[in-house]
């Protein structure tokens, strides 16, 4: 289904980049904060590990048919990798429930098969431009403007927010460049990391689709590590 490919990618754009090769890590000359961030934003990603106990909550809805729902859950990664889910609660829209909500989530399994290193946010996949410095409420932030090398499914033309002191991403927001199906006319993506002592402990996505059947989609995501 083409909706399905679609959250794939999605997902893709979005999961947490492998390390970048040594080599291909490139000097960033504009400021010294900004190339201590951007170092060690590329050497965090050697030491990233998925959640494997959150909290999701998961609100979509299709704005030209007045339609909405909303499902809240536990995530828990079994050590095979694989997601289970302990619905809390499931509101609103069946046909939204189904079609988006339920995709997104299956979406999810789907993207395990594609290599994640093919759509990662690293200097393989892209190139960095740094734009300046920016504030997300009180936290720094140095932003840098992304640009796929190659355009390819599943990439970004957008920005990447590192945080000052610590190089995590805090944002990442763009619209994809090559649309995964004739039934889109443009999904834009942003992904916001809440820090509490540095550590990653909520992330808000929110999906914008463009459709050429029922106009606009959105889904926002919200993600809280258990502890």
């Amino acid at each position: 289904m083409p909706e399905k490919a679609l959250l794939s990618l999605i997902v893709l754009a979005l999961l947490r980049p492998p390390a970048a090769p040594a080599a291909s890590i490139p000097v960033v000359q504009y400021t010294e904060g900004a190339s201590q961030a951007f170092a060690r934003y590329l050497a965090g990603l050697q030491s990233a590990s998925a959640w494997t106990v959150e909290s999701i909550e998961i609100e979509a809805a299709l704005p030209k048919l007045k339609k909405q729902g909303r499902l809240r859950a536990i995530r828990r990664i079994t050590p095979l990798g694989e997601a289970d889910y302990q619905v809390l609660e499931s509101t609103g829209d069946a046909t939204v429930r189904r079609e988006v909500i339920a995709r997104y989530l299956s979406s999810q399994a789907a993207a395990k098969e594609i290599p994640a290193a093919s759509v990662a946010i690293t200097p393989a996949n892209y190139e960095f431009r740094y734009q300046g410095v920016g504030k997300i409420g009180e936290t720094l932030a140095y932003v840098f403007h992304i640009r796929p090398r190659k355009k390819r499914q599943g990439l970004m033309n957008g920005e990447l927010w590192l945080e000052g002191q610590t190089g995590t991403a805090i944002r990442q927001s763009g619209y994809l460049v090559k649309s995964p199906s004739m039934f889109l006319r443009r999904v834009e993506v942003t992904r916001d990391t809440v820090l509490s002592q540095g550590v990653a402990h909520m992330r808000l996505t929110h999906l914008s689709l463009d459709t050429r059947l029922v106009g606009l989609a959105d889904l926002t995501v919200t993600e809280r590590l258990l502890r």
